[in-house]
C-alpha cells in the first residue's frame, strides 16, 4: 500500500494530496455518543495495529465513561470518526476495562508527546501531532509533526488553538518508542535503526533517557555485529556502565566481535573482579590480541595501536599485496589504506600507501614502490608525538614497531582524533542538519 500524509504546505519531506485527513490533537477528548445520540462518555485514545511495513492500523478507540473507566470500542463500530461526536453505529458497547493486546500501540499514551528516532536525521525528537489517513476504508496513522508546539495546545483547546501550517512527515521517517515489549517484537529485529550508521546510534543512546536507551539497545541486540560496532563508538564511561550490567557471558559475546584495541579499553574500564572472568570467555585468538594490548600504557602509541593490519614480504607482487587487502575483511578500513613490507622476522622494511599500489604494474614488486624509511613510532610514545607526527606527515596510519624495528601494530587517524579531541566532542552541537526546520523540542 502507497498512502501519503496529506496535511501542511507541500515541502521535501511531505506530499499533499486530497485524501482525507484527521489530526490526533483533534480528536482526543471529542465525545462518544451511543447510536441515538446520547452521550457515553470523551474519546481518551486510539489504538492502531503493527502491520509490518505497511502504515499502522486503527483497530479501535479507548473511551472514557462514566467514573472513567476506559472501554475498547471497535473502529468498525464507529459510523464516522470525522464526526463530532463520534456516534456508535450500534446498540451494544462492552463495558469490560480496556486492555492492551500484543501488537497495539495506544497513539496517546506511547506516541503523542513521546520521543521517536527520526531515522533521516538520526536524532530524538517529540511526536507534537498524529495524521491520521483514510486506508481502503479504514484509517491509519500516515504521519507525524516533531515541530516545538506550545504545551497548552496539546491541551485540546480546540482547532482555533492550532497553527494553521502544521507540517508532517512520512511515519516511515520515524520508529517509534513505545516501551511495550509485546509489540516491540511484532516491528522485526531492529526496524528502520538498521538504516542508521554505528556512531549514529551512539549518538542517539548518548542522548536517551534510560527507559529510550533500553529500548535501542534491544532492538540493536538482535544483530550481534551491529551491537558490537555500536558499542565502540560509545564514550568509554557510558560503554563501562551499560555492559556493566550484563553478564559475563554477555560481555564477552559483545568483547569477541569488537576490535582488539576497544576490547582492551572496555576489560580495563571494568571492575578488578571481572576482568579475568570475561577474558577467560573470550575466543583464544581474540583474547591474545587483548592481553598484549594492556600491556601498554593506555596514553601510549601501544595503548592505541591496533592489531590488525596487512603485511606481505618485501618481493611480493603488487598484485598478491593487493589480494592481501581484498581478503582482510576483519580488519578495519581505516588499516587497509596501506600494506606493510616486511622480511623473514617481522620486521618493517617499507610501507606502501593503496594509492601507490593501485597506481604500479601488478608485477612490481612489494618493495619497489615502497617508502623503505616510513614514519614510524614506538610502543611507549606519548598519543600527542603521535598525533603531531601523523599532522606534520598527513598520515591515515602510522606503524608502531620495537627497538628492532619489528612491526607490533597499527594506529589509525581515527583513534588518534578521538583521545586527542576535547571529551565532550560528541555532546557539542553539529551542523544543523537539513531537516531541523521540524524542530525538536517540547
Amino acid at each position: 500500500m502507497t498512502m501519503t500524509p496529506a496535511s501542511g504546505p507541500a515541502g521535501p519531506d511531505a506530499v499533499t494530496d486530497h485524501r482525507a485527513t484527521l489530526r490526533l490533537s483533534r480528536l482526543l477528548k471529542r465525545l462518544v455518543a451511543d447510536h441515538d445520540g446520547e452521550p457515553l462518555g470523551r474519546l481518551s485514545d486510539v489504538i492502531v495495529r503493527l502491520r509490518g511495513a505497511d502504515y499502522p492500523l486503527v483497530t479501535g478507540l479507548v473511551a472514557a465513561v462514566g467514573s472513567g473507566r476506559k472501554v475498547f470500542v471497535p473502529a468498525e463500530q464507529v459510523s464516522d470518526l470525522e464526526a463530532d461526536p463520534l456516534r456508535l453505529s450500534s446498540a451494544k458497547l462492552d463495558l469490560r476495562r480496556f486492555e492492551r493486546r500484543d501488537g497495539e500501540v495506544l497513539l496517546r499514551a506511547d506516541v503523542l508527546g513521546h520521543r521517536l528516532i527520526d531515522v533521516a536525521n538520526a536524532r530524538l525528537v517529540r511526536a507534537a501531532d498524529l495524521e491520521l489517513a483514510r486506508d481502503n476504508g479504514g484509517w491509519a496513522l500516515a504521519g507525524v509533526d516533531t515541530r516545538h508546539r506550545p504545551r497548552r495546545l496539546l491541551g485540546l483547546l480546540g482547532p482555533e488553538a492550532e497553527p494553521a501550517n502544521v507540517q508532517f512527515r512520512d511515519w516511515h521517517d520515524f520508529e517509534w518508542l513505545i516501551g511495550h515489549a509485546g509489540s516491540a517484537l511484532l516491528r522485526g529485529p531492529f526496524a528502520r535503526v538498521r538504516r542508521l550508521k554505528p556512531a549514529q546510534i551512539a549518538d542517539l543512546l548518548e542522548e536517551a533517557s534510560k527507559e529510550e536507551e533500553s529500548e535501542i539497545l534491544g532492538r540493536v541486540h538482535a544483530d550481534p555485529e551491529l551491537e558490537a560496532d555500536v558499542f565502540e563508538e560509545l564514550d568509554e564511561e557510558q560503554a563501562t556502565r551499560l555492559l556493566g550490567a550484563r553478564t559475563d557471558p554477555e560481555i564477552a559475546a559483545v568483547l569477541s566481535r569488537m576490535r582488539a584495541d576497544d576490547a582492551a579499553d572496555a576489560i580495563g574500564e571494568l571492575p578488578q573482579s571481572r576482568r579475568q572472568p570475561v577474558l577467560d570467555l573470550l575466543p583464544a585468538g581474540q583474547r591474545a590480541k587483548v592481553l598484549t594490548l594492556m600491556g601498554y600504557n593506555p596514553a601510549s602509541a601501544g595503548g592505541l595501536m591496533a592489531v590488525d593490519y596487512v603485511t606481505a614480504p618485501t618481493m611480493a607482487t603488487v598484485a598478491e599485496a593487493l589480494e592481501k587487502i581484498r581478503q582482510a575483511a576483519a580488519v578495519q578500513p581505516e588499516a587497509l589504506t596501506s600494506v606493510h613490507a616486511v622480511d623473514a622476522d617481522g620486521g618493517l622494511r617499507g610501507v606502501a600507501h593503496l594509492v601507490k599500489l593501485l597506481q604500479s604494474p601488478p608485477s612490481a614488486a612489494l618493495i619497489e614502490v615502497s617508502d623503505t624509511d616510513p614514519v614510524r613510532v614506538g610502543a611507549d610514545t606519548d598519543v600527542m608525538d603521535v598525533a603531531v607526527l601523523m599532522t606534520d606527515y598527513n598520515l591515515i596510519t602510522i606503524p608502531v614497531v620495537d627497538s628492532e624495528r619489528r612491526l607490533l601494530g597499527v594506529i589509525t587517524v581515527d583513534d588518534v582524533l578521538e583521545v586527542t579531541l576535547p571529551e565532550d566532542w560528541r555532546r557539542r552541537e553539529a551542523a544543523e542538519p537539513p531537516d531541523a526546520r521540524y524542530g525538536d523540542e517540547w
